[in-house]
């Protein structure tokens, strides 16, 4: 059981969700590296250090998903903070793409509704499927954090104004995607707000990691500057909020 505070980050073996893990843990966190590989997990898990252990879940199997949750209350005994920050940005079979040509192939009038729903299961369905699994411990905790890593090019407001840099991305798999999680951490904050948890989403920026091809112009560290903040936070803080490190609230 562990007498510090406890926070699970999926997708965290890699990219935005192992800094947001390596620095949680220099913070006094005991850490759950959640990772679909067991094995990447374990070697993120040791480079952050002692306080890092790494659990197997995949976002888009419940099973995966109840079994981290009891490994949790068998092994940790509390939770404190959720980061759901496990996304994809495209199926598998376009991963050689830049940007702009993935979203010139996945227009509204061109996509597959099979490409659609491959991103949505992860990016969506999957934070909404942990959060379930997670929120009876989240519960028991004195005051927990929800924190949903969620895209600035998910913002409706944004892609509405044709002057927005990155209008052009707005397409029905990765960027809408970030809209619905929006729309999900709206409605987690609301079913929760005579409580003492806290729901938020961030943007951490274009952040250069594998989801873009490393095309992003923001580092690690400034990519999780936001969720880290967030999460640090004591039971005064907000929720029902978007975020992001230096841009302040973002329109939704």
């Amino acid at each position: 059981m562990s007498e510090k505070p406890v926070v699970l980050v999926t997708g965290a073996n890699q990219g935005i969700g192992f800094q947001i893990a390596k620095e949680l843990a220099a913070n006094g966190f005991t850490v759950l590296v959640g990772s679909r590989n067991l094995d990447r997990g374990r070697a993120a898990a040791a480079e952050i250090g002692t306080s890092a252990h790494a659990v197997q879940l995949d976002v888009t199997d419940r099973a995966s998903i109840d079994a981290a949750a009891g490994r949790v209350r068998a092994e940790f005994g509390r939770l404190d903070v959720l980061v759901n920050n496990a996304a994809i940005s495209r199926g598998t079979k376009r991963l050689d793409q830049s940007v702009e040509e993935y979203a010139q192939s996945a227009r509204p009038s061109n996509v597959s509704l099979e490409e659609v729903r491959a991103v949505w299961e992860t990016n969506v369905f999957g934070p909404l499927q942990v959060y379930q699994a997670m929120l009876p411990l989240l519960r028991e905790a004195p005051y927990a954090r929800i924190i949903n890593v969620s895209s600035g090019v998910g913002s409706l407001t944004r892609a509405s104004d044709p002057s927005y840099p990155y209008r052009r991305i707005f397409i029905p798999t990765y960027a809408a995607s970030k809209t619905a999680l929006n729309a999900m951490t709206v409605a987690m904050a609301i079913e929760l707000e005579s409580t003492s948890i806290k729901v938020n989403a961030v943007s951490p920026g274009f952040t250069k990691t594998n989801l873009n091809n490393y095309a992003g112009t923001e580092t690690l560290e400034e990519g999780a500057a936001e969720a880290v903040r967030l999460a640090l936070l004591g039971p005064e803080g907000p929720t029902g909020t978007f975020t992001h490190a230096t841009l302040g609230t973002l329109p939704w």
